[in-house]
């Protein structure tokens, strides 16, 4: 059981620098989306370059940053159903929610990849 808890420290950990790292990536998005609005509306110049990259970024920023999310409870949820539900039944809609809808999007992007 403390093999466990050690493995699951230790995804945390991963999981809170990948986080803060991925952080500077929505940045470059940002910067790199209002330089092509500027672009476009104010000089008639656009890329199919730059809204790739935009996309690019949007995506790991996405994949990447979803174990941060999960670990610090920021995910999306529906909590003004949830919180007039007592503890017990939030954790079970929790794991459903989990199982049904995150599981087979991490096996999709797995075997995909």
């Amino acid at each position: 059981m403390s093999r466990l808890l050690a493995l699951s420290r230790a995804i945390d950990r991963l999981s809170e620098r990948v986080g803060s790292a991925v952080a500077w990536l929505v940045l470059a998005a940002v910067l790199i989306s209002a330089g092509n609005a500027v672009m476009r509306k104010a000089f008639s110049l656009t890329s199919n370059a730059f809204l790739e990259i935009q996309w690019y970024l949007f995506a790991a920023v996405f994949l990447l940053a979803a174990g941060y999310t999960l670990l610090r409870q920021e995910h999306v949820r529906i909590d003004v159903l949830l919180s007039r539900l007592q503890r017990r039944t939030q954790v079970k809609v929790e794991i459903f929610g989990l199982l049904a809808f995150l599981m087979p999007f991490v096996v999709v992007v797995v075997y995909l990849v």
